[in-house]
């Protein structure tokens, strides 16, 4: 008979029971977010949901995107707070399918963890779940995967994916923006998610602690820098809703759906024409990506005042004004180009939810000549993101609270 140890899953240090053990402690909080459209409940291979609304729509487009929270990820194990992370998942993936003016029909997550901690991996769907009923998205899926000898135990990572829904004559974006539009900031909530590989080095190079109280933020450094990523897409939805999407100037397909145009197109008077989501890559580069070639977004670096976090990475770091504007939001998390008299409608509604907002600039015709004629402290930004489209011209001085 041979001596050697009779192996398991749970030997080679895979735990099913703390996997069960985290699903029920999760399992609340995830039916809190379904609502009458999904189909069969929690538990099974594929979550599904009721689609019949979209037969009431003449071309529904679905919508998707992917994501993950990145290396944030870090400092919310080095303060041992999970239940916040979930948020900055979902302001990352769903809030970048509401760009285009889709409505979210459904979310899924996944972990990766080194062991299972029923309570940590319990503390983060929580997190997702609570900004999924926020944003009114089910989370009708998830996956927990145990990775031992390939993570450490205490660490993890998460992703997710999101689907909407809109219909093909509603979808914003650079067919229906022109010269005239105004661009709308919508303010952050701080750093968000992106550019935390920056963060982190310049909080190892400032020597400070997470616990260390910061005058500046009112707050420990830790909480500032843990902030969640603002949510988005109900505001964005609310707002399409109230003042409409303005009319197409450019076909949505064909040869001449490229966001092509011959300059001197004006925008509609009315209406949210394009959204863009402020992540990674920064305003510029993002903002671009929603305009058709032949314009530029002029946008005025000292319409809003730059939250004090922001200015603590570049003094503490030594970060130039050029390389913060190519990570972080700088205190914009989403760009509205707006028809020049839903301006103020605009401002207003987003203001009456609390968050901040301002005009921060306007589209024109892009001269032929502009893209070597920059001024001084002037930066245009165009071809960003693999996306042949329109450009940012960022100009003026930035203001910090």
């Amino acid at each position: 008979m041979s001596d050697a140890p009779v192996l398991d899953y749970a030997a080679s240090g895979v735990d099913t029971a703390a996997g069960d053990r985290a699903v029920e402690l999760m399992k609340s909080a995830v039916t809190r977010t379904h609502n009458a459209t999904v189909f069969g409940g929690t538990g099974g291979f594929a979550g599904m949901v009721d689609a019949s609304a979209l037969l009431g729509m003449t071309r529904p487009l679905l919508a998707t995107s992917t994501d993950g929270v990145g290396t944030k990820i870090a400092l919310a194990q080095a303060m041992d707070v999970h239940d916040t992370i979930g948020q900055d998942l979902v302001g990352m993936v769903v809030d970048d399918i509401v760009v285009v003016g889709a409505r979210p029909l459904l979310m899924t997550d996944y972990i990766a963890c080194g062991k299972v901690v029923p309570e940590r991996i319990a503390a983060i769907v929580t997190g997702v779940a609570r900004a999924c009923a926020e944003v009114e998205c089910p989370l009708v899926g998830g996956e927990t995967a145990e990775h031992p000898g390939v993570m450490a135990e205490d660490d993890y990572d998460i992703a997710g994916a999101a689907t909407g829904v809109v219909d093909a004559e509603r979808v914003l974006g650079p067919a229906r923006v022109g010269e005239g539009d105004v661009l709308v900031g919508i303010a952050s909530s701080g750093l968000h998610s992106n550019g935390y590989s920056l963060v982190r080095k310049v909080l190892e190079v400032s020597g400070l602690s997470l616990d260390a109280q910061m005058e500046d933020f009112g707050r420990t450094l830790g909480e500032e820098l843990l902030e969640p990523t603002r949510l988005y897409t109900k505001l964005c939805l609310d707002l399409i809703a109230a003042v409409g999407e303005g009319e197409l100037l450019a076909p949505l397909e064909g040869p001449e759906a490229d966001a092509s145009r011959a300059p001197g197109m004006r925008g509609a008077a009315t209406g949210i024409h394009a959204l863009s989501h402020v992540t990674g890559g920064g305003l510029g580069a993002n903002l671009s990506r929603v305009l058709p070639r032949g314009v530029v977004a002029e946008v005025n670096r000292g319409a809003w005042a730059v939250p004090a976090v922001f200015d603590w990475v570049r003094r503490e770091g030594n970060v130039s004004w050029a390389a913060l504007e190519d990570s972080l939001n700088l205190g914009v998390g989403m760009v509205a180009v707006v028809g020049h008299d839903s301006v103020d409608a605009v401002v207003e509604a987003v203001r009456a939810t609390g968050v901040e907002a301002g005009v921060i600039g306007q589209v024109r015709a892009l001269a032929d000549d502009e893209a070597g004629a920059c001024g001084q402290g002037e930066r245009l930004i165009a071809g960003m993101k693999g996306v042949d489209a329109g450009a940012v011209l960022l100009r003026g001085r930035y203001l910090v609270e």
